[in-house]
């Protein structure tokens, strides 16, 4: 297989994308392997590397996040990915898993050790590649779920949120944290960019507002767009086109992400 991964970065037009496509290549094997354990019964893919492999946004991530669908019910998050390893190493990867289970959203670092220095993308064999893998297991209610058949190096038959959930989950994102992400950001642009795109979930957006001791006024369809663009005036908006300019696709993209041309999109909402 990394014969194959070969092949995937041979084209790259640097080290930067090849890294990039490399990752990318194993978040598709690690969701081929949620997918044979039967997770997508219960986890929701969400969050930007849900939009990249479902509706191609043209950026790439590093994390794997998903929602656990039935709180309700218990999850052994770590015997499930605990196993990640073995599926790997049978294929002559190294892998070294970090768990921690202590906290509601549960987490994973999946790290491949030497992969780099053998793709000859750097010169030090301890350099790692790795992904992140979060699941929130008491997610906010209100979330619409869909599923999506697609092939990213692998077919793969996902349940995810739906389009209106997974902008709420943008939204939240962007008014709560106290500093704005780049890439949270420029899945914003990219989601005002295209108008047909359905409305937030309003009633999800309330409910992950309420749950992470949001203190301003009620949100509704008519304010939201005020509320995130008073938001973004406050930002250091050279960090945050500086933050997400290692992860685009197309490099030249990141130049129409001004502020004038964000503000001006959610104006016109």
């Amino acid at each position: 297989m990394k014969e194959y991964i070969k092949q995937i970065i041979s084209e790259a037009r640097d080290s930067l994308q090849a890294k990039n496509l490399a990752r990318e290549y194993l978040q598709a094997r690690i969701l081929q392997f949620l997918q044979e354990k039967g997770m997508f019964r219960d986890w929701i893919f969400h969050g930007g590397t849900a939009l990249h492999f479902l509706y191609r946004l043209p950026r790439y991530s590093e994390d794997l996040d998903f929602a656990f669908k039935r709180p309700d019910k218990s999850v052994d998050f770590k015997e499930i990915v605990s196993k990640i390893g073995p599926w790997f190493e049978a294929e002559a990867y190294e892998v070294k898993l970090k768990i921690n289970v202590s906290k509601t959203v549960k987490s994973v670092f999946i790290s491949f050790p030497g992969l780099l220095y053998d793709l000859q993308l750097s010169v030090r064999q301890t350099e790692s590649l790795s992904v992140k893998i979060e699941l929130d297991s008491r997610p906010p209610s209100g979330g619409k779920t869909d599923t999506s058949v697609i092939r990213t190096y692998v077919i793969l038959h996902i349940l995810h949120y739906d389009k209106a959930s997974l902008l709420s989950g943008k939204l939240h994102a962007l008014l709560v944290r106290p500093y704005v992400k780049g890439r949270d950001l420029y899945d914003i642009f990219w989601y005002l960019s295209d108008p047909s795109w359905p409305k937030p979930n309003i009633e999800f957006l309330k409910n992950a507002l309420v749950q992470t001791g949001w203190d301003g006024p009620e949100i509704s369809q008519e304010n939201w767009p005020l509320l995130l663009g008073e938001k973004l005036n406050t930002i250091d908006w050279h960090r945050a086109v500086e933050d997400v300019r290692p992860f685009m696709e197309r490099a030249p993209d990141i130049e129409m992400m001004t502020k004038e041309n964000v503000l001006k999109l959610l104006h016109q909402l």
